[in-house]
């Protein structure tokens, strides 16, 4: 895991967190620092509410649901955005390595979204972070791209679960290249991503549910 690609996801929340109130919602955001959530509540300031927990621990995440159940009692859109990265050689790769990805980027992926579905609404929405590394392939980078291949394999098959209830799945890939490798010539900013996101969510796209959207400046279809 790097010290950016935490940073970046976190970046990436709280941006999300912020479109999401700023259209209107209420917010519950998660995060397995007091730090983070502390200054994520204090920069956006109204409705919002922060539980500290891992979602690769189950009982952390009966203990946020349970919060979000007692406040509010239901949810109508889902955001798994959690994740961490790193590389290591095939040759040298431990499984602390290994656990330590597929444990938050898999694992936590899929029981994120599990025990939230008691809580779900009809016709709620439900959106994966992934990447678009999940149909690339580099060196060291086995166990961090097969994680998000993972995501990405759950946005398939999570929908076909969950079609009854109409419940929509839809997986946000966000590249992880440099500026040279984007037709716009640059890194994507967090409110770009961010209204992305919201936009997925939004019940004018009830009948999108399964795709994968790239959100990465062209870097991967052009």
């Amino acid at each position: 895991m790097t010290k950016q690609k935490k940073n970046r996801t976190y970046v990436i929340g709280l941006a999300t967190a912020q479109q999401f109130v700023d259209e209107g919602a209420y917010v519950f955001i998660t995060d397995r620092r007091h730090e983070a959530l502390d200054s994520a509540v204090k920069r956006i300031g109204k409705n919002i509410s922060a539980i500290q927990g891992d979602p690769s621990k189950l009982d952390d995440l009966d203990k946020i649901y349970k919060v979000i159940r007692e406040e509010k009692g239901k949810l109508d859109k889902l955001f798994a955005n959690a994740g961490v990265a790193g590389a290591m050689p095939l040759e040298s790769t431990t499984e602390e390595f290994y656990d330590n990805i597929f444990n938050i980027n898999v694992k936590g992926v899929l029981f994120t979204v599990q025990k939230a579905l008691p809580l779900l609404n009809k016709g709620a929405s439900i959106i994966l972070n992934a990447s678009s590394v999940s149909i690339k392939g580099a060196p060291g980078s086995s166990v961090y791209f097969a994680s998000k291949a993972a995501v990405r394999s759950f946005t398939r098959c999570f929908c076909v679960d969950l079609k009854e209830r109409k419940i929509r799945e839809v997986s946000k890939s966000i590249i992880d290249r440099l500026t040279s490798s984007t037709v716009l010539g640059r890194l994507g900013h967090p409110i770009e991503i961010a209204k992305v996101v919201v936009f997925l969510a939004l019940d004018d796209n009830s009948y999108v549910t399964g795709i994968e959207l790239f959100v990465d400046g062209g870097a991967e279809q052009i």
